[in-house]
């Protein structure tokens, strides 16, 4: 038998001023486009905002259906339009926020597991590490200098 060990660094800011500036900036873009979620279902809105190495920054917002796995992540949202628009960009960064209309949402909110898998695809596929952010409403900041953090065993094209 074997045992694996994994860990995962995670650095915490305790609020957006202690941001470097252009991570600052790419975390408010992310606030403002969460006002644009489409989530009359769970009333949960959440904002992405992707720096590409072209120094252009995609956003993007949840957007719900009625028939619930149609909707898709403010994640998925910001990084296939960055795919469709800019295919030969490397994404440096990306930042994530989430609030409830229900309560304060004060815990940082990461990637749900297929957006991991699909912030894994480009990573992956551009050979270089994409760092996130992601934050709740309000709070901390967790900051991950790769996917590989939040998922350490990454399903990839060499596994097919």
């Amino acid at each position: 038998m074997k045992e694996i060990i994994i860990t995962s660094k995670i650095t915490v800011f305790e609020t957006i001023q202690e941001l470097p500036l252009v991570d600052q900036n790419l975390m408010l873009k992310a606030i403002e486009v969460r006002q644009n979620a489409y989530a009359p279902y769970s009333k949960f809105r959440v904002g992405a905002a992707i720096l590409l190495d072209n120094g252009e920054v995609v956003v993007g917002s949840n957007q719900e259906n009625a028939a619930y796995p149609s909707g898709l992540c403010a994640e998925r949202v910001a990084i296939f339009y960055a795919g469709a628009i800019y295919p030969d960009a490397t994404i440096l960064k990306m930042a994530i926020t989430a609030a409830s209309e229900n309560n304060q949402t004060v815990t940082p909110v990461p990637p749900c597991g297929a957006c991991r898998q699909s912030i894994a695809e480009y990573e992956i596929r551009q050979d270089t590490p994409i760092e996130i952010y992601y934050m709740g409403e309000t709070g901390a900041i967790h900051q991950s200098a790769s996917l590989k953090n939040l998922l350490p065993f990454m399903f990839e094209k060499k596994l097919l």
